[in-house]
């Protein structure tokens, strides 16, 4: 995957999810889906201009916060409000699934 997106790990994931709304994508380097969603969640951060922030996380690298949220396939995507899950999706997705999810969670 490339650097365009913020990595998350076990030590950041709470601060970095505690404020607004944030769309976060559970990916390992081994999923080819997680590959093909990537560019998809790049897009809606770029698309909600700043309202919702996209961030990653590495399932293997981050194993406790993976674990924390019950992550057992992936890709899953998880939209936080102020810290708190709203909203779990497993597997692809489109970006205009993605958009609506988060607009949910911004209203």
């Amino acid at each position: 995957m490339h650097n365009t997106t913020p990595e998350l790990n076990d030590i950041n994931f709470k601060a970095e999810t505690s404020d607004g709304v944030v769309l976060v994508d559970f990916w390992a380097p081994w999923c080819s889906p997680c590959r093909i969603q990537e560019p998809i969640v790049q897009s809606v951060g770029q698309k909600t201009n700043g309202s919702v922030r996209v961030a990653k996380l590495n399932v293997e690298a981050a194993p406790e916060t993976a674990a924390q949220f019950k992550i057992r396939s992936i890709p899953t995507l998880i939209v936080f409000k102020n810290g708190v899950p709203i909203e779990k999706l497993t597997g692809l997705h489109t970006e205009d699934q993605l958009i609506a999810a988060v607009h949910a969670a911004l209203n």
